[in-house]
């Protein structure tokens, strides 16, 4: 079955880097989306960016647009999450979701389209 593992997760200062890893395995996921997600106390989980594997196409909720990167390592079946000038507001638990992609089709932001979860990772950023 599939399985995402994700970590990198830790306390970092306010303008501070993180990279999160997102490990997948059990399937091809060429067809696949992978998407980031995030969940603060009290709030409901929100995406954060995503990448088809299949081309490599991202895409970025606009509060992280410039300072988050998202890539994939086809060769590691990996994603990753480059997060630079991270801010308070940025602290949550992320999370590595997955989703077969229908062709054509763009980016779904809503948790509710992706099957596939992984355990979750705590990012703090202190200010």
């Amino acid at each position: 079955q599939v399985q995402l593992v994700e970590s990198g997760g830790g306390l970092v200062q306010t303008g501070g880097s993180l990279r999160l890893s997102c490990a997948a395995s059990g399937r091809t996921f060429s067809s696949y989306t992978i998407g980031w997600f995030r969940q603060a106390p009290g709030k409901e989980r929100e995406f954060v960016a995503g990448v088809h594997w299949s081309g490599g196409n991202t895409y970025y909720a606009d509060s992280v647009k410039g300072r988050f990167t998202i890539s994939r390592d086809n060769a590691k079946n990996a994603v990753y999450l480059q997060m630079n000038s991270l801010k308070p507001e940025d602290t949550a638990v992320y999370y590595c979701a997955a989703h077969r992609r229908l062709p054509g089709s763009g980016f779904y932001t809503s948790y509710i389209y992706y099957d596939y979860w992984g355990q979750g990772t705590q990012v703090t950023v202190s200010s």
